[in-house]
């Protein structure tokens, strides 16, 4: 199995640390508001990846973080008048809802920012003694040129950096900082009614950055497999991520970095973001849209390419899974049928082939299109077995299950997709049908015309095949 490396910029061979585990970390959601869809794109895109690995047989630790601390968190609560865990209580639920809907696994481990201040204020603590650290006025910074690999990563040039960012802070930062490049560690109560902690150096609350090192460290140890994250993060987030960790471990923090595309919208492909306000959140498109539908149109680019959110997209993604609705129903209608199973050397020989196919896509860094591609060039083979008078019932039942647990690695749970919606008019309906097929039988095509149309406008779809007629609902 191959990875792209952001670090490298090139595919490598993946080995975990310790066989058959993986350990996987990956930047949550900052809770406060609901999420949309390009913080979704980097959810689906992250359980998808640990899906594969599972279904591969790993066994994954996956640790994703929410920041319930920060100066947009401070900031929205002040204007509802509330607390900063009252607000952060709410979208996490919101998020465990809407991640929920879109059938994303929920994490081994959830850590909170809040919940782990002892251990940041020990990690920052030793940063100083080491020192990568300082601190001026209760503020800590971390000193970003005394970590030699800095903008590794990122591919940054420490002057250009160092250039930028002398034009992003302003004079009384500037005095506080040693250098423009320099960032917090530990960030001082401003106000009276800002969330704060004790520590060593006053009153305050972490930054940003430090959160993930501690956690990552804390629950999955100095070294890991995966790091996982928005292309938006690699630069300042997972650089300064980079920084802190190996100046405190002295081990290497993270030996596969790997990076999710954007999410775009309308015809000029505008990334998605809540700065730009051009965002829809999931809370408000599922009351909308079915979410396996979301789901399957996410999970089926794969994760470093962009993804541009459009109805017309979504109504693609609509009408293949409808293909493997269609194919999944014909076959569990056949496998109740009498008819003799005949064994089909061909379509065996089709299904382990495609097996073959699909997973050496998905070796190759998650090529989750060419997997697809390999699974719908399948379909109309068993499709054509499906029709034949006589079927191969242990090979279509294996297919079955095979094409389940394809699905399952993008999210979908073929048992709702297939699932028969039953009303209180199933008895009628039943019985229209068999008169229907009465007056076919009696070539009395007027009276089955309109026993369809009576079918039709009471929502009922018929479908005539060699085995009998099949209805469903619209």
């Amino acid at each position: 199995m191959k990875v792209y490396n952001t670090l490298t910029r090139k595919k490598e061979e993946f080995k975990p640390l310790i066989p058959g585990k993986i350990s996987m970390y990956v930047c949550g959601p900052t809770v406060y508001n609901y999420i949309h869809i390009g913080n979704a794109r980097s959810a689906i895109a992250f359980d998808t990846i640990r899906r594969y690995f599972e279904y591969k047989g790993y066994e994954v630790k996956y640790v994703s973080n929410f920041t319930d601390v920060d100066d947009k968190m401070i900031n929205e609560a002040r204007k509802e008048g509330i607390t900063v865990p009252e607000l952060a209580e709410r979208f996490i639920n919101a998020y465990l809802e809407d991640t929920s809907a879109l059938n994303i696994e929920k994490a081994t481990l959830h850590p909170r920012a809040t919940h782990e201040i002892k251990e940041i204020i020990e990690f920052v603590q030793a940063l100083i003694e080491k020192g990568y650290a300082y601190e001026v006025d209760g503020d800590v910074y971390y000193r970003a040129k005394k970590f030699a690999d800095y903008g590794e990563l990122s591919h940054q040039n420490i002057a250009e950096l160092e250039e930028g960012a002398s034009e992003h802070i302003n004079e009384e930062e500037q005095k506080r900082k040693e250098d423009p490049i320099d960032f917090a560690l530990w960030k001082a109560q401003k106000e009276d009614d800002e969330i704060a902690w004790d520590s060593p150096w006053g009153k305050g609350r972490p930054g940003w950055h430090i959160e993930c090192s501690v956690m990552s460290t804390k629950y999955l140890g100095d070294t890991i497999d995966i790091h996982g994250g928005g292309q938006d993060l690699e630069f300042p987030h997972h650089e300064n991520e980079i920084a802190q960790s190996e100046a405190k471990t002295g081990k290497k923090f993270v030996n596969y970095w790997m990076h999710n595309g954007f999410v775009t919208v309308g015809k000029d492909e505008e990334k998605m973001s809540k700065s730009l306000h051009n965002f829809v959140t999931v809370h408000d498109i599922l009351k909308e849209i079915d979410p396996q539908v979301l789901r399957f149109f996410m999970a089926s680019v794969q994760y470093r390419r962009q993804i541009n959110y459009s109805d017309e997209n979504l109504k693609q993604a609509q009408i293949i899974l409808d293909r493997f609705k269609n194919t999944l129903t014909s076959i569990d209608y056949r496998l109740k049928d009498d008819t003799n199973a005949k064994a089909d050397p061909k379509l065996h020989e089709a299904i382990m082939s495609t097996k073959q196919k699909f997973e050496d896509a998905m070796d190759d860094d998650f090529n989750v299109q060419n997997a697809m591609t390999a699974v719908y060039e399948l379909l109309p083979i068993v499709n054509a077995n499906v029709n034949d008078e006589q079927v191969d019932k242990t090979e279509l039942a294996d297919f079955k299950k095979i094409l389940s647990s394809w699905l399952e690695i993008f999210g979908i749970d073929c048992g709702k997709l297939v699932a028969v919606e039953t009303g209180d008019d199933d008895a009628k309906i039943e019985a229209l049908v068999k008169k229907r097929d009465e007056a076919r039988k009696n070539k009395d095509w007027a009276k089955s015309d309109e026993i369809r149309e009576q079918l039709k406008e009471m929502g009922v779809v018929i479908q005539d095949t060699p085995q009998g007629t099949r209805w469903s609902r619209e």
